[in-house]
């Protein structure tokens, strides 16, 4: 059976369809993300930029982003009623500001679809996980999912993914000791897997092994095909065994949270695990500093956990804990 798993986490919404026990999409949709796709509202055009009709504009909240394409007779300070055409993406040291359209005609102002109503929108069955005692969102692999966005390695039968990401696209890089025929087929179809459970978007280069043999490389562009849902772009495979794709991007992808958003990812990530510790007395969260500083900084976080597992909490910092490391503990485990 094919179901979504939904749930309201602390920080953070989670969405995972599961087919066969297995995470095959996923999704995470912090609530610090005010500005996300399909939001419609108004802006201020602040400047006209050189050549291609795109504007920079100023939304309701003062977040800055791109406008494209700036309709004609718009002057610069004029407000205009824009959607969300892309969120905000974290980038490394700084984050690139949302993308915004006009509105269409007759459009007025609303919020962004939730998580939850674009999963409705798939007709798949969703299932609201209540319970913190079972775990199925666990059973199916979401520990494994994240560890996967934070370091970008993605193991498969037969070898290994190493997906990287640079400014202009994300690269996944095939390596396995197959022979290259076969190596490059189950690297397709594994880049392809991955790029649909990882939520991947944008242009994203596969370097599968060099094929001299036509036949070889249509194979594995079809391997690739077969294992991801369209629409989508490709290029054929070329004979040094590179392959692009483009989908469509409206969001950041969970290797770019898990990355360039690492403290925020791994803060919320911890209240996870930390609702589903068993046991009695007040719980301690042991975490890198930064990871002490992020949630000092987000008391209604530490409010939520308190209120959902009934007892205190205490943040202790320790510098000898990795970032992703953090674990909670209480004096009498269950």
């Amino acid at each position: 059976m094919t179901e979504w798993l939904y749930e309201a986490g602390i920080g953070e919404a989670r969405a995972a369809l599961v087919d066969n026990g297995e995470i095959i999409e996923a999704h995470i949709e912090p609530e610090e993300d005010g500005v996300r796709a399909g939001m419609v509202c108004e802006a201020q055009l602040s400047d006209i930029l050189p050549g291609n009709r795109v504007g920079r504009v100023m939304l309701e909240d003062g977040t800055n982003g791109l406008l494209e394409p700036i309709p004609t007779g718009t002057t610069e300070g004029a407000t205009i009623l824009v959607e969300i055409s892309r969120s905000a993406i974290p980038e490394p040291g700084k984050i690139k500001g949302p993308r915004t359209r006009p509105a269409a005609k007759g459009r007025t102002a609303r919020p962004a679809p939730t998580l939850h109503d674009r999963i409705a929108k798939t007709n798949c069955p969703i299932k609201t996980l209540l319970n913190p005692g079972e775990d199925p969102l666990e059973d199916a692999g979401w520990s494994e999912l994240i560890e996967q966005a934070a370091t970008g390695a993605v193991p498969f039968s037969g070898g290994a993914l190493r997906i990287a990401l640079t400014p202009a696209m994300t690269v996944i890089d095939v390596d396995g000791a197959l022979p290259p025929a076969e190596l490059a087929i189950a690297g397709a179809r594994a880049s392809a897997e991955a790029i649909r459970r990882l939520d991947i978007g944008g242009a994203t280069v596969i370097d599968l092994p060099s094929l001299s043999a036509k036949t070889d490389r249509q194979a594995a562009a079809d391997a690739f095909d077969a294992a991801l849902h369209h629409p989508f772009e490709r290029t054929s495979v070329n004979g040094f065994g590179l392959l692009q794709i483009v989908r469509k991007r409206t969001r950041p992808s969970l290797l770019e949270y898990a990355q360039y958003d690492a403290v925020s990812t791994a803060a919320r990530a911890l209240l996870r695990r930390a609702e589903r510790v068993t046991g009695v007395g007040p719980l301690t969260l042991t975490v890198h500093p930064d990871i002490a500083a992020r949630l000092a900084s987000q008391p209604d976080w530490i409010a939520t956990l308190e209120r959902r597992i009934g007892t205190g909490i205490e943040i202790k910092a320790d510098v000898t804990i990795a970032l992703w490391a953090g674990h909670a503990s209480n004096p009498h485990p269950g």
